[in-house]
């Protein structure tokens, strides 16, 4: 059994002694110390689970020795001893971090009590520390966060399309995360040690374009006083990640096309073939498959960068991952902020999950972060919510509904009213088959019919 470990600073030689003789044992390790100065010297040594300070001291006294213990080691209690007639400075102490104080003369009984309190405290919020990293761990790829099964099936994914060098198209609406998953593919491949480059394809006009890929001579046109090399010859033994990659001018595609089959091309201006080794994934959130079809997108290039598909699912497509994800942001903005802000009341967490976010887990870190920069207390309410987020859905039915058949209209309005239950009972099974009216096995039923996968 491993014994906690508690420092003692008193200037009296009778309270250490006290405090050794009634807690040295099988439970504690207790290192008692005469001088403040001495014991934030042996903190910087050793671990100690909780410090217990006087108050009144020569030389450092109890609250400068809080101070230094809160701004270095922030995870470890203190406790102070306060004389008669000093029970305000404790108090004040408090206010300033310390857990709790004891008054003397010390009774051994609120010693014992107050020192297993404050140590269980601090084993909960440790326990707490490191289960929330395991969650994290557990659900995220990298900067991936989501414990769906479309998450995990594109985790999965991942894992096994990043060892190769085959190209790799990722498919999915603004917002998702398709960069994230770029990123995860080269974290996770041979090429992780080297760069990966990322250029969006939007972003520039083509003669722009060209020379940012590919690079340029000298005085291949006005203004290139000096030759440039291109990210393609950059990215050379690495990764290039090509965003946006429908809105490619057709012109240029040919020539992407040969880089991508034979690693090599011309620099604008240039004469000689470059020769490189360069992983290419490409992205869009457009059908490339029609712009095929329409003539606006090389067939050959699409097969040869579509050799593996990703599709990142939008964010109404994985309601289970809006807890998580919101847990995340709010941490990351309050962080930052340096504000303590810790969670979500349940009225703002069900808005949040009955929102659609058409623009997918990057509209939510906006709505946090504001939302964080809104709230002044620990916990956000529904109203430091965007207004957009609280917009109550029209109850009249949809044009989808009006143009079905009567039975794809009932099979429609089923599905919709069983996500609706659900997400107001966050995934709760049991709890939505109640509100509903029916046995809770017949609400799993309904939800296998309909491909509904929710943890409950």
């Amino acid at each position: 059994m491993v014994r906690e470990k508690i420092l003692i600073i008193d200037d009296e030689e009778g309270i250490r002694q006290l405090f050794v003789r009634l807690l040295h044992g099988d439970k504690y390790e207790v290192h008692p110390f005469e001088r403040g100065a001495q014991a934030l010297d042996s903190m910087q040594r050793e671990t100690y689970d909780l410090v217990i300070t006087d108050l009144r001291m020569p030389g450092m006294d109890g609250m400068e020795v809080l101070a230094r213990v809160r701004q270095e080691h922030p995870d470890v209690p203190v406790i102070v001893l306060t004389g008669h007639g000093t029970v305000e400075s404790a108090v004040e102490a408090m206010r300033k971090g310390a857990y709790d104080y004891i008054a003397k003369p010390v009774q051994t009984d609120e010693i014992e009590l107050t020192i297993e309190k404050a140590l269980r405290e601090k084993r909960l919020s440790e326990e707490n520390r490191i289960l929330k990293e395991q969650l994290t761990e557990r659900y995220s790829l990298g900067a991936l966060l989501g414990k769906s099964p479309k998450m995990n099936e594109l985790f999965t994914l991942i894992l096994q399309v990043a060892p190769s060098d085959a190209s790799v198209l990722i498919q999915g609406e603004s917002g998702t995360g398709k960069e994230l998953v770029a990123r995860a593919i080269h974290t996770h491949s041979a090429r992780s040690k080297r760069i990966l480059l990322s250029l969006n394809c939007a972003a520039l006009p083509e003669t722009l374009l060209e020379s940012e890929l590919f690079g340029h001579e000298k005085g291949a046109f006005t203004g290139a006083v000096t030759a440039k090399k291109g990210l393609m010859e950059v990215a050379d033994g690495g990764t290039l990640y090509l965003d946006e990659i429908g809105e490619m001018p057709y012109s240029l595609q040919a020539k992407l096309l040969r880089a991508v089959e034979q690693g090599e091309f011309l620099r604008v201006g240039g004469q000689s073939q470059i020769h490189v080794d360069v992983r290419i994934i490409s992205s869009t959130n457009r059908n490339l498959k029609e712009m095929v079809e329409s003539g606006k997108f090389r067939e050959d290039l699409y097969y040869r960068l579509n050799i593996i598909m990703i599709h990142v699912p939008p964010l109404r497509e994985r309601n289970e991952d809006i807890p998580l994800l919101s847990e995340h942001f709010c941490g990351k903005f309050a962080g930052k902020m340096g504000k303590p802000v810790k969670g979500f009341s349940p009225a703002a967490m069900e808005a949040l999950l009955a929102y659609e976010w058409p623009g997918n887990v990057r509209q939510l870190e906006n709505v946090i972060e504001r939302a964080v920069i809104m709230t002044a207390g620990e916990t956000i309410e529904k109203a430091a919510l965007a207004a957009e987020v609280l917009v109550v859905p029209s109850a009249a039915p949809s044009e989808d509904y009006l143009h079905l058949p009567l039975k794809k209209a009932k099979e429609k309005l089923e599905r919709d009213y069983l996500l609706s239950i659900l997400k107001r009972h966050f995934g709760n099974v049991s709890l939505a088959a109640e509100e509903a009216g029916i046995h809770k096995t017949h609400f799993y039923q309904k939800l296998r019919q309909y491909g509904i996968r929710f943890e409950s």
